[in-house]
């Protein structure tokens, strides 16, 4: 089965200003049939940025079916105990809705610089809080917290270097990609069935995280992609343009398809644009379309 979620607008890189949407767009998300809401997680980008878990916090409290996900926690720059009392809390709000993304990031050095922390210890930081975060989260840790999580939520791992692959192969339910092409997310999940089979586990599910900007005007769509690409991400929208599926509703579709064909069954969208709520109704035909797969 096919699930689509949306990114919630916890990022402005347009500098749009005004009050926070991402409490309205989770409402939307969800009255439209999706199947899961989503927020990004950074100390320190180009762009203003909400935090994470108060967002998901937030979206928990005005949803009562959508899966609530990380996309992705940087765990590495917090500490488990810290983490699982958030965690659990967002579980009480929303009893088994949770899913936890997590990566290493390194992309915006100064968040770890603003925290005291080695950029290049990035991956063993990750590797440690996963190793730690199970035993808070269940109360079984010295002190025990209360009160505990429900369940351990699904974890996702983002990622694609041979470090990422093995994290996501040893204790991953899910790898999330990004920017990448549907032949080599079919290499990678090969490669990851490989390393699971070694692992004696099961080759995680494969996920998708996708920019999407929707216009029956193929122009416009473009120069709201290039704007918020360049703000967000410093970067020449040219760099990512094969990734990032923009214009008519049709054509955006015949972009996703060969994705599910090679095994992705998660699609994180991300609206290109300053205002996600107009991308709500087009993203919805989208899910429609992509639903009768």
């Amino acid at each position: 089965m096919i699930r689509l979620g949306v990114n919630l607008p916890t990022f402005d890189p347009l500098r749009v200003g005004g009050p926070p949407r991402f409490v309205e767009v989770a409402q939307l998300v969800e009255q439209a049939g999706f199947d899961a809401v989503w927020v990004g997680d950074h100390l320190h980008v180009p762009a203003p940025v909400y935090d994470s878990t108060v967002v998901l916090a937030a979206a928990a409290a005005v949803t009562s079916r959508v899966t609530l996900g990380y996309g992705v926690m940087l765990l590495g720059l917090r500490k488990p105990a810290w983490v699982a009392k958030q965690l659990t809390t967002i579980d009480a709000l929303a009893p088994g809705r949770l899913l936890l993304g997590v990566g290493v990031g390194g992309e915006f050095p100064a968040e770890f610089e603003a925290l005291g922390l080695n950029v290049k210890q990035r991956g063993r930081l990750l590797d440690d809080a996963l190793r730690e975060l199970p035993a808070w989260l269940r109360g079984s840790s010295t002190p025990p917290l209360a009160p505990t999580i429900s369940a351990l939520p699904p974890l996702w791992v983002g990622g694609r270097s041979d470090a990422a692959l093995r994290r996501v192969a040893e204790v991953g339910d899910g790898w999330l990609a990004t920017w990448m092409t549907p032949e080599r997310i079919r290499e990678y999940g090969d490669r990851l069935a490989e390393l699971a089979a070694a692992a004696g586990r099961p080759r995680p599910k494969l996920g998708l995280a996708v920019s999407v900007n929707i216009d029956a005007n193929e122009g416009r769509a473009r120069e709201q992609a290039e704007d918020y690409i360049q703000a967000m991400y410093g970067m020449p929208f040219e760099r990512v343009a094969r990734y990032t599926p923009i214009g008519t509703v049709a054509h955006v579709s015949e972009q996703l398809i060969p994705y599910i064909d090679v095994g992705v069954e998660e699609f994180v969208l991300t609206p290109l644009t300053g205002d996600a709520r107009e991308q709500i109704p087009r993203l919805t035909e989208l899910r429609e379309i992509i639903s009768r797969r």
